[in-house]
């Protein structure tokens, strides 16, 4: 059975992850223990409200540390809405920009779609050999209420490095990053934990990649 940290720091979406994951499987521990988060099998990172108040949760409780250590290991990681945002190098809200961990380039910005916040049901453009979409219908919809997005993947393709898998989805005609899978770090931009049947088998694709 998977052991898996949701990390505490301050996000509002917490026992909701817990639940989804006890759902699939894993046992879970809420915390923001360092050694708990970098000694569990999986580190989910929720995220839920503003870039700039998560990212000073974040670094509260030093979860960007805990982040690159687990990465550096090869150790699991999977962040959530803000908790994927939070990955890129910057956010811009109201135009204050703030720095994020930096494990991505790029930006998160507010999407240019006629109504936002984008909340509610949406399908998703999963490339080839995803492994975190595997066993999932195309036209699964997933659940996201966000009005900030990254716009633009910006990481360059390299011969060295094999490319992450990015996810894309369209709101109002807007495109944005709705999930990426590079090696031990995953990320959705939606709410596995809010998307019923489709999340679960989701959160089980991550569980196994352990």
């Amino acid at each position: 059975m998977a052991r898996v940290v949701v990390l505490d720091y301050g996000s509002g979406n917490l026992r909701s992850a817990e639940r989804a994951l006890q759902r699939v499987g894993a046992t879970v521990e809420v915390t923001s223990d360092h050694r708990a988060a970098l000694d569990a099998d999986g580190l989910l990172v929720p995220g839920v409200g503003a870039y700039a108040a998560c990212m000073a949760g974040l670094n509260a409780v030093k979860g960007g540390r805990i982040i690159g250590e687990r990465l550096a290991g090869g150790r699991p990681v999977l962040g959530i809405c803000v908790g994927m945002q939070i990955l890129f190098e910057r956010g811009i809200e109201h135009g204050v920009l703030t720095e994020g961990c930096g494990e991505w380039p790029g930006t998160v910005e507010r999407l240019e779609a006629p109504i936002v916040p984008h909340m509610g049901w949406n399908t998703v453009k999963a490339p080839e050999g995803t492994k975190l979409f595997a066993g999932l219908d195309p036209d699964t919809r997933f659940y996201f209420v966000h009005s900030y997005a990254v716009r633009k993947w910006e990481l360059e393709a390299s011969d060295v490095i094999r490319p992450p898998l990015v996810t894309w989805a369209t709101h109002g005609g807007d495109d944005f990053v709705a999930a990426v899978e590079n090696g031990p770090l995953w990320a959705t931009q939606f709410h596995p934990e809010k998307s019923g049947d489709a999340g679960a088998h989701l959160l089980e694709n991550w569980l196994k990649s352990f």
